[in-house]
């Protein structure tokens, strides 16, 4: 090869971004580098045997799939080689000169200059084969598909800064051979103890042999040493091992192979299945969500195995979107070899394998909750939005879904959610009915919603929803426990089973003593309102305003207009608390233009201790100095 046919190339702009925080941001944690590369060339050898399945000349006479490190001292370089499926020419552009995963700059957006903050981010993102660049101030990548001539080898050379090379070059055996070039600091790993105890630490669980030099004693011949290949990993899938025999540390590792994400997990699920299905699964749940885990189309999924040979990475069809943050291997020995993500969609057995493993990730939170809250309560914090989710995708196990829900409410410590439902439930007051909810944007809005009066005073537990996504779930769920949710802001209170016989005749009485009031506060803002009425739920307040039982909620609208929605205005009514004194001013008002300027002063304090905007704040702020002037006076 010339010179001449050597083309350099420019990275993407987002490679260069994080190439130069990986190289800045993770100087305390180097080690990691190993383990990235070994699983990229395990993934090599796992998607060679996979397409071999259908064509064996792939294997080109070898079939004993393995990775090989070498190193050089003196040199500085370290060797990680692998006779998986290897690239072409557009791999390694696609691979090597781009970050092909959805949401980067997203995730790039996210980074906050603060080295510390910013490793645990990249940890998530699943760098791969760019931590090589926090060792090496040069790296050359030497590959070639397997099944492609020899001369149509690829030789991807850069610095990890602006560019890169690329060349063709013959390559005899096919696969993959990235050398490092060690800067001057890390010559530590070309070290045969060092690399050992590395590939022991994060690499034993690896299904294909990682094989290290050996050396041997002095041979008489020459009087040098020899250099034998010794496998050092165990070489065995660990899924496949017996849960007696695998540690806590080989299931981290494991976690951190299979999912890239370099946080340890909070919690793994191993399980070996005989009888009407045959599988066995090895699923996780991670201590921090992903970065893009409101990105509903990112890649997401389980890492299929059929008999122990990888098919797929991502193989959504096994767990519902609700748990798209679940990570892990399904093995299964009743789907077939030749399976493809088109037959996996009609394929009964799919459907039988996801009930099962939707089911052991519902017990195992069901179990998680029950005996380690504070462990459970992380789990909630960083997923409990997505598991939201379930009622309206997941309808069989919308009540075992519920369960594990957790909320703030009027009795709980401030804005920490941690009353589930069932304790909810179980602490209803004698003849409730209803579980009790009110949404809004946040805590403080709604702790302090004058529509919570009335339960307050007679002891009524109301939750208190504050997420995005929660009156679109109770709609969903309508139910738990044979008790219906109701929304304290909709509707006329039903006082069945909150009041006595006495408070019934008292409010009835009310409604009919003020009658007259609540006509002309009717007509004074016939404009605004659908109706007017004396309220059952108000105990501190003057007013509020109430939606229909069926309409959709005030902080719903306000989301959807938000999103550029457009919303119909709801017919409100507005409930007045006639023992109020500035309703009781108002009903001596006998100049009907001052009595029409206080009524809609009334209307406007309602809307917002409701949360909601005002059509006219000028036009609220001139009637409201008009009335302070006037006192003044």
């Amino acid at each position: 090869m010339t010179a001449a046919s050597k083309e350099t190339l420019g990275f993407k702009t987002e490679v260069k971004q994080l190439l130069h925080l990986m190289i800045h941001s993770l100087y305390s944690n180097k080690e990691i580098f190993l383990r990235e590369l070994i699983s990229n060339a395990s993934d090599a050898c796992d998607k060679l045997r996979f397409e071999a399945l259908q064509n064996d000349g792939l294997y080109e006479g070898d079939s004993e799939l393995a990775v090989h490190i070498d190193f050089d001292k003196d040199a500085g370089t370290l060797t990680i080689e692998d006779n998986g499926i290897g690239m072409n020419r557009d791999d390694v552009v696609n691979h090597l000169g781009t970050i092909a995963k959805s949401g980067t700059a997203e995730f790039l957006s996210k980074l906050s200059g603060d080295q510390k903050k910013d490793s645990q981010l990249i940890g998530q993102f699943g760098v791969g084969f760019y931590s090589a660049f926090i060792v090496a101030d040069k790296v050359t990548v030497e590959t070639r598909r397997a099944g492609e001539a020899a001369d149509a080898a690829v030789r991807w050379e850069s610095a990890g800064e602006g560019d890169f090379t690329l060349e063709s070059i013959e390559k005899a055996k096919r696969g993959t051979r990235i050398t490092l070039h060690l800067k001057k600091d890390d010559v530590e790993f070309a070290d045969s103890f060092r690399l050992r105890s590395l590939i022991k630490k994060y690499s034993d669980h690896i299904a294909v042999p990682v094989f290290l030099p050996q050396e041997t004693s002095t041979d008489d011949a020459d009087g040098e040493a020899k250099k034998i290949p010794e496998a050092v990993n165990q070489a065995k899938a660990l899924w496949t091992r017996s849960k007696s025999d695998i540690s806590d540390e080989d299931y981290k590792e494991f976690y951190k192979h299979v999912s890239h994400d370099w946080n340890e997990p909070l919690l793994w699920m191993h399980n070996k299945v005989e009888g009407k299905l045959d599988y066995t699964s090895l699923l996780y749940i991670p201590a921090k969500a992903p970065f893009d885990i409101w990105n509903r189309e990112a890649t997401r999924g389980l890492k299929l195995y059929v008999q122990r040979v990888f098919i797929m990475d991502d193989a959504e069809q096994f767990l519902p979107l609700y748990l798209r943050f679940v990570k892990g291997v399904l093995d299964s020995n009743d789907l077939s070899l030749n399976v493809s993500r088109e037959i996996l969609q009609q394929d009964k057995q799919v459907e039988s394998l996801r009930s099962a493993l939707v089911k052991r990730v519902l017990d195992s939170l069901e179990k998680l909750a029950k005996n380690e809250p504070e462990k459970y309560q992380t789990f909630w914090n960083e997923f409990g939005d997505v598991l939201k989710e379930g009622p309206a995708e997941d309808f069989s196990n919308r009540e075992k879904i519920a369960a594990l829900f957790r909320f703030a409410t009027t009795k709980s410590e401030g804005e920490a959610q941690s009353v589930g439902l069932e304790d909810y439930v179980a602490r209803m007051r004698e003849g409730q009915k209803k579980i009790y909810y009110i949404t809004g944007e946040n805590y403080a809005a709604v702790a302090s919603s004058p529509h919570l009066e009335y339960f307050r005073s007679k002891g009524v537990e109301v939750l208190l929803l504050t997420d995005r996504v929660d009156e679109w779930m109770v709609g969903h769920l309508t139910e738990f426990n044979g008790k219906l949710f109701q929304d304290v802001t909709k509707g006329e209170l039903d006082l069945d089973d909150l009041a006595d016989s006495a408070e019934k005749e008292q409010q009835q009485a009310l409604a009919e003593t003020h009658k007259d009031l609540v006509e002309r506060v009717q007509k004074a803002l016939e404009s605004e309102v659908k109706t007017v009425r004396v309220t059952s739920r108000l105990t501190d307040s003057p007013a509020c305003l109430v939606v229909g039982q069926y309409d959709m909620g005030g902080h719903m609208r306000r989301l959807l207009e938000a999103a550029g929605q457009q919303v119909p205005e709801p017919e409100s009514t507005l409930e007045i608390n006639p023992a109020h004194p500035l309703i009781e001013r108002l009903d001596k008002e006998q100049d009907e233009n001052r009595f029409a300027e206080l009524a809609a002063l009334i209307y406007a304090q309602a809307q917002l201790a409701e949360g909601s905007q005002l059509k006219e704040p000028a036009q609220y702020v001139a009637r409201l100095n008009k009335l302070l002037l006037d006192l003044l006076q």
